[in-house]
């Protein structure tokens, strides 16, 4: 296990079928759609700069330990690892003294475009985003043009301040879940 910088940008508040038929005619394809959950946990109570995140993306699930050192494209670093099983990891973290803060639920339709990730997520409260995953900022904010986008429409606001955008406290909401 490394410990890796993301470089990831958000662009909020999208129309998914619109971002889709963008990618496609830059020449990106699908790769899969589906539901993820997970469970989210304070390493240091009341400090949102470090957590740890158990996740269910429906094909692995692994476990993550996510630091925000800025709000710039690279200013997440993070150390993830596959483990086995959802239910049992999440037992275990338990009996480590580890407490869920919260549960949660998007949907993502996954994309890749010239070697670039490209996610459109969809939570439940707010409007749908793209993520844009690359291996260097530049390329993160290249890919955001050649899809139409200015660097001004970039964020890279984590989950919790993207929902205070919206009047949310995710803090607060320990059940985040689509309605049945």
């Amino acid at each position: 296990m490394s410990l890796n910088t993301e470089y990831e940008a958000k662009v909020l508040d999208i129309d998914p079928d619109e971002i889709a038929s963008r990618i496609i005619d830059a020449g990106g394809g699908h790769v899969a759609d589906r539901m993820m959950r997970r469970y989210v946990y304070d390493i240091v109570p009341g400090d949102e700069s470090k957590w740890m995140r158990l996740r269910d993306t429906g094909s692995e699930v692994t476990l993550c330990v996510k630091e925000i050192i800025s709000d710039a494209v690279d200013g997440t670093r993070e150390a993830e690892v596959a483990v086995s099983d959802f239910e049992t990891t999440h037992a275990l973290l338990g009996m480590l003294g580890f407490t869920a803060k919260a549960y949660q639920e998007n949907r993502r339709s996954s994309w890749l475009l010239d070697g670039v990730r490209l996610e459109i997520d969809s939570w439940p409260l707010i409007p749908p985003y793209l993520e844009i995953e690359g291996d260097s900022a530049e390329q993160v904010r290249d890919t955001a043009k050649w899809l139409g986008f200015a660097v001004d429409d970039l964020t890279s606001e984590n989950t919790m301040a993207v929902y205070r955008r919206y009047g949310y406290d995710l803090s607060t909401i320990s059940d985040l879940r689509f309605p049945s």
